[in-house]
């Protein structure tokens, strides 16, 4: 359904498209402004302008609504598993019982990486920055598997897609484990997507390991509420990416380098760090007033959203999933936590915060419960690209589907110089 809007511009009136979506916001269709008008429109940070469409994901920002694939996320998080959710974002619908069956097992058996990976790791230091290793690992993908390279093959897409969901984990645990100086602990075919990478990540050759369920049931929670957030910074480079016809693991690997940005993928890690610095929660008000004084330059991190303008409707997910890791691992008197809990109760009554709607986002907890878990800081983001793999690789399918896509090319507002005769060097003053 669509209607027309008239823009005038110097004193001439242009008609423009208006195209409504099934829910959310109209959009006014300008990518005939230029041909019409001569002018480009100016919107630095893309922040209203609709840069695809997609049946992906939806996010009410006010409200605090994330749906995928019209699923709200609590919902999701709360009865599904993220192999499902991973179905559901590729391929539209929840899967059958036959359906999830046959996926999973095709997920499980695609875990193992080219052994020749193991001697690509022994290249990097071992104090390399595992997001640094996983940008590297995930792009050597394309030099391992050119049978799943062609984009305009549908086949060749699908096995590239199950190629990289089932592989992430493998290279993420691999990070972790290069980084400790421990063995490479290979995939376990029995066991479920999120138990098989927690053992890829903590089991060591000496002992047995055992999956604790209540920890690979929170960890799948945290994969499901990290699968897609619509068309964010990382995904749009992946987008923006594959828009050139690169192959898919060099978009995922562009992807990734992206999230390890401090305002995207890091910021569960700057949470927990500021937790840190805080140290007590008789400490909360003096950096409480240090938040609200414009001359410091400190910052409290977790809190408000740059969508949401209401509550994270996955911190209250996540809210609940740190306190059953916390119940089982024994810990009731984590500092951090009590914290946290103090911090937040403080931020949803102080009028500062209610005023500017800082409320806690999702990272405010993701950051202490992954600590709890036993992942370092650094691993905090791997662990974010490896949830988000999904997300990007179904933005990524249907913008290669999309008959109206074309290569990205965002237009500037130019500022420099204009145009001027070159002057050799013995006549420059």
């Amino acid at each position: 359904m669509s209607s027309n809007t008239t823009l005038t511009v110097d004193n001439k009136a242009v008609e423009l498209a208006v195209k409504e979506g099934a829910i959310g916001p109209s959009v006014i269709d300008i990518s005939k402004l230029y041909a019409q008008t001569g002018m480009f429109t100016y919107d630095p940070g893309f922040t209203s302008t609709a840069s695809c469409e997609s049946k992906i994901t939806y996010i009410d920002g006010d409200k605090g609504v994330l749906l995928y694939r019209g699923y709200p996320i609590d919902q999701l998080a709360e009865h599904g598993d993220f192999l499902e959710t991973c179905y559901l974002l590729l391929y539209g619908e929840l899967p059958t019982a036959a359906q999830k069956a046959d996926f999973d097992y095709r997920v499980t058996r695609h875990t193992m990486v080219h052994d020749q990976m193991n001697r690509f790791f022994t290249g990097f230091r071992r104090d390399a920055h595992p997001m640094a290793i996983m940008v590297a690992c995930v792009g050597a993908l394309s030099a391992f598997y050119h049978d799943s390279t062609d984009i305009s093959d549908p086949q060749q897409r699908m096995i590239a897609s199950m190629r990289m969901i089932a592989k992430m984990p493998t290279l993420a645990a691999m990070a972790y484990k290069y980084s400790i100086g421990q063995p490479f602990v290979y995939p376990q075919n029995d066991l479920d997507y999120t138990s098989n990478f927690l053992r890829m990540c903590f089991a060591v050759p000496c002992e047995d390991y055992k999956v604790n369920p209540v920890l690979a049931r929170a960890l799948d929670r945290i994969f499901i509420l990290h699968a897609d957030h619509e068309q964010n910074a990382s995904t749009s480079t992946v987008r923006l990416a594959g828009s050139s016809g690169a192959n898919p693991f060099a978009c995922i690997a562009a992807g990734i380098a992206c999230l390890w940005g401090p305002a995207h993928g890091g910021a569960n890690e700057a949470a927990l760090k500021m937790l840190e610095e805080i140290g007590t929660p008789d400490r909360i008000p003096e950096f409480i007033a240090r938040a609200k004084d414009k001359n410091d330059p400190f910052r409290l991190m977790g809190f408000g959203h740059r969508v949401y303008k209401n509550y994270d409707p996955r911190a209250r997910i996540m809210q609940k999933t740190t306190h059953e890791v916390l119940s089982e691992l024994g810990i009731k008197d984590d500092p951090l936590l009590d914290v946290a809990m103090e911090l937040e109760q403080i931020a949803l009554k102080d009028e500062y915060f209610i005023e500017k709607k800082l409320y806690p986002n999702i990272d405010f907890y993701s950051g202490i419960t992954l600590k709890a878990m036993g992942f370092p800081t650094s691993m905090f983001t791997v662990l974010f690209a490896l949830a988000r793999t999904v997300g990007w690789i179904a933005q990524w399918s249907e913008m290669i589907e999309d008959p109206s896509q074309r290569i990205g090319r965002p237009r500037q507002l130019y500022t420099g110089p204009a145009e001027r005769d070159y002057v050799t060097v013995a006549q420059r003053g």
